[in-house]
């Protein structure tokens, strides 16, 4: 799976969270860097991406050499980089897309401007597979004042095929997250809300749902698949500095599932 995420030095999210996500999925990692990120597990203090042209080179050369089964596509923060990532997914339209929008990061960093957010909507979400928003950034994806089931089926029907929502940041007494289909009823699943909060949490999900495409699975498949995953590793999460807890993504500890 070719991997397009920030470098993270605190190791919750981005990258390293991808590579230990499809590692305990039974997935190859192909990790491709497109930010250099100052963070820890609090907040981000700021962003360099990696130049194009290097990304472009590193890419080209994994695809003239390894089979790619799944796109992952986590932080950009270039509207160089996105343009460069609109154009490998529109070379290769058989393979599965899943799209993180990180938009923001858990202290409140913005990583996005309205013009990269205007881009991301026009450039990628219609060629998506699957894409992973919580609520808040779906409400950055819509219009202004557009309820979130409006919002999905205008991204629906721009050309992404499912829309996975989450509702981490929902005030309900349990999560509840829902698949919506471009051609089908919406499916929801409802997971007890952990305390706390976990850093790296959406590139967990993204890249195990993109691990479940990857191997075949169908959307909902992965979906509930990837939702057990993350849930477990959650909830054995555990606290490495003073901001949010790290999910322990180790293969063999996140087996259970606990959605209904």
């Amino acid at each position: 799976m070719l991997c397009l995420s920030g470098l993270d030095p605190s190791g919750g999210a981005g990258i390293q969270a991808d590579i230990e996500t499809l590692m305990a999925c039974d997935c190859h990692c192909l990790p491709v860097i497109t930010s250099l990120t100052a963070q820890d597990t609090g907040n981000v203090v700021c962003t360099q991406a990696v130049p194009a042209d290097l990304l472009h080179t590193q890419i080209d050369t994994l695809f003239a050499d390894i089979q790619v089964h799944a796109i992952k596509i986590g932080l950009i923060d270039s509207i160089d980089t996105l343009n460069l990532i609109a154009e490998v997914i529109t070379d290769h339209p058989g393979i599965p897309v899943v799209a993180d929008p990180v938009l923001k990061a858990g202290g409140g960093y913005q990583f996005s401007n309205t013009e990269l957010i205007a881009s991301y909507r026009r450039l990628i979400v219609p060629r998506v597979t699957v894409l992973t928003p919580n609520t808040d950034e779906l409400e950055a994806l819509g219009p202004t004042g557009a309820d979130p089931v409006a919002t999905v089926n205008i991204l629906l029907a721009s050309g992404c095929r499912h829309v996975l929502l989450t509702g981490t940041h929902a005030q309900t007494p349990d999560v509840i997250n829902t698949l919506y289909h471009h051609n089908a009823p919406a499916e929801s699943w409802t997971w007890p809300r952990l305390t706390g909060s976990y850093h790296g949490s959406g590139c967990t999900l993204a890249s195990a749902v993109a691990a479940g495409l990857a191997q075949g699975m169908s959307a909902s498949e992965a979906a509930a698949s990837a939702q057990a995953f993350t849930w477990q590793a959650l909830q054995q999460g555990w606290q490495a500095g003073r901001g949010q807890a790290l999910p322990d993504r180790r293969p063999g500890t996140s087996q259970k599932q606990a959605g209904h």
